[in-house]
């Protein structure tokens, strides 16, 4: 897969140049049509950009998590048109013309990468991170399809969180699915 979102700094490693030099280089790029400004700081080659990959370049570190991944792995059936990301920060924005929405979670469970997949330039939560992520946010959250979920995987991540009330929340949650 390509890289599709670019942000200023790495543009400037990769050309060698003065930031100066860089930053007309960007500027006559955008005004040629061959660099799509995303928002500051932040290109891509046209507007065809993976907007995923675009919404954990913004805060970093972060990864994709909560009701995006959710949502794709059919564990919950109402569709969220708002990327949600787990970050450093809990703040609410708009990056050409797409929602995002960042929650906060403690350091130590951002920077740990169990769980969490490699999905070519960004990371993303597996269906199991993402539960208990949103678990951990909002533990009287529903989720409406738990079949498929690795419980083993389940429990082992929960140990991450450090948190006796998830670990018994899972625990119902594990009693009722069965």
């Amino acid at each position: 897969m390509i890289k599709t979102v670019f942000t200023f700094k790495e543009i400037l490693m990769e050309s060698n140049k003065s930031i100066g030099n860089t930053a007309r280089n960007v500027s006559y790029a955008i005004s040629a049509g061959n660099l799509y400004h995303i928002r500051r700081g932040l290109y891509a080659k046209d507007e065809y950009y993976n907007r995923q990959e675009m919404a954990v370049k913004i805060y970093k570190p972060a990864y994709i998590s909560f009701e995006t991944v959710l949502v794709e792995e059919g564990i919950i059936f109402q569709d969220y048109k708002t990327i949600m990301v787990a970050s450093y920060k809990t703040v609410n924005i708009i990056a050409d013309k797409q929602k995002i929405r960042y929650r906060k979670l403690k350091d130590e469970l951002l920077v740990n990468a169990k769980g969490l997949i490699k999905n070519n330039f960004y990371y993303k939560a597996s269906k199991e991170r993402a539960v208990l992520d949103m678990l951990y946010l909002n533990k009287k959250y529903h989720f409406d399809n738990l079949q498929n979920m690795d419980w083993n995987m389940m429990f082992e991540l929960v140990k991450i969180y450090k948190n006796k009330n998830l670990e018994i929340k899972l625990q119902q949650i594990y009693a009722r699915s069965k």
